[in-house]
């Protein structure tokens, strides 16, 4: 993917909370949403219509967090009430409801891959692991010094990182119940650690590599903070072992304001954060590069989500709404625009008169009509009509639509 090759459009907007969204996941077919409105709601990816079974109504205070299980079978949710809810996505019925010891507020949740395991942090400033086949508490993780916000698996579900809003991250054993720290990076992010998230295909995640075959693991890890970083994290454990190392690979600047979410892509080829700026940033995780900023929502951005092809992004905000992003590149645009261009000549506006003659609104109508709305302002700020458009040149194209360097390309779609 080429760094300034990325286009995100809106899609989609839900603005059926009545509070706060906290919390965004998508599982192969419904997206859900969580809310400081006590409620989770789940929604078909075909029209974004809400499902029979929803909303999910059990949490009697704010629900910070939501995740799907590898499945999409199941979905776990948290609340400041203390409770892990463990509910079936298909009939919105609750399989299981967890606690913590305390009974204290619980601010995150995540499945392990393989789905046998289920963690959950707490203002307890601990950490739970869960078996989810029989519901039962296998241990409780000690060693935070302030209220865990963060926590995810690794891959292959062998460890466990949390964070705190003390600032550290700490990893875990998942498997074999040490129940001490395998690491410690008690620096992590300054103020504290907002969320932390593993690259799903990074190193031996896909390839059983070189350091695979010398009892390494080498994995990928994003934290995001209130210092308004991203940061990237080698992570390389032994196989079967307790020795862990945390490596800072890379910090990621430009938000101007605390980082509170992250998420990679299913396809491991973009990495997006949200922040109390406003916006959405993606980023190559590979290179670190940003690849481009979205004005996101009219209030703080706190959490989001791909969907599992990695063409969609759903962000939550405080402004109460949820809005689902389309992502493709430049390249995918101008070919489109060439495949519709075969079809130009039997759309109704076409029929109807010569494209000379059309005006400012004829032209836009025919970007909607090619499934290119995001570009219609520019256009019209242009005023792009059909005589104009016969004869744009590059310099036009690059300032009007940002695709100069298309310029043969959409010349072969005007001329067709």
């Amino acid at each position: 993917m080429a760094e300034s090759n990325l286009v995100c459009s809106l899609y989609h907007t839900i603005g059926s909370h009545t509070s706060d969204v906290n919390g965004v996941c998508f599982s192969k077919n419904t997206l859900a949403t969580c809310s400081a409105d006590k409620t989770v709601r789940l929604w078909g990816l075909e029209d974004f219509g809400e499902l029979s079974c929803s909303p999910l109504c059990g949490h009697t205070y704010y629900v910070h967090c939501c995740t799907f299980s590898s499945f999409g079978t199941t979905l776990a949710t948290c609340s400041t009430d203390g409770k892990v809810i463990l509910w079936d996505v298909k009939t919105g019925e609750k399989k299981g409801v967890l606690q913590h010891p305390s009974k204290t507020s619980i601010r995150v949740c995540a499945f392990s891959a393989d789905f046998s395991l289920l963690v959950s942090g707490s203002d307890d400033e601990t950490l739970c692991v869960w078996e989810v086949s029989t519901r039962r508490l296998l241990r409780s993780l000690q060693g935070h010094e302030a209220s865990v916000v963060a926590g995810c698996f690794t891959p292959d579900s062998s460890c466990i990182v949390s964070g705190s809003t003390k600032g550290d991250l700490r990893v875990w054993d998942a498997k074999y119940g040490h129940g001490k720290n395998l690491a410690v990076v008690l620096n992590a992010h300054d103020l504290g650690v907002t969320c932390c998230v593993f690259s799903p295909i990074f190193g031996t995640a896909e390839d059983k590599g070189s350091m695979a075959g010398h009892g390494l693991v080498h994995h990928l890890l994003a934290s995001t903070g209130q210092d308004n970083l991203v940061k990237l994290w080698d992570f390389v454990s032994e196989v079967g072992g307790a020795t862990v190392q945390v490596e800072l690979r890379a910090e990621l600047c430009g938000h101007t304001g605390p980082v509170m979410a992250c998420s990679f892509s299913p396809n491991g080829k973009l990495l997006a954060s949200g922040s109390i700026d406003k916006t959405l940033r993606l980023w190559n995780p590979a290179s670190g590069q940003c690849l481009t900023v979205i004005e996101a929502h009219t209030r703080l951005c706190v959490c989001c989500a791909f969907s599992h092809d990695s063409k969609m992004l759903a962000s939550g905000s405080n402004d109460r709404s949820v809005m689902l992003w389309k992502i493709t590149t430049a390249d995918e645009i101008i070919d489109h625009l060439i495949d519709a261009s075969a079809e130009v000549n039997d759309t109704v506006l076409t029929r109807v008169k010569p494209l000379d003659t059309w005006s400012v609104d004829d032209v836009c109508q025919w970007l909607e009509e090619l499934g290119l709305d995001q570009y219609t302002p520019n256009f019209r700020d242009n005023e792009i009509d059909g005589t104009e458009l016969l004869t744009l040149k590059q310099e036009t194209l690059e300032h009007s639509i940002g695709v100069g360097e298309y310029y043969k390309h959409f010349s072969t779609v005007i001329k067709h």
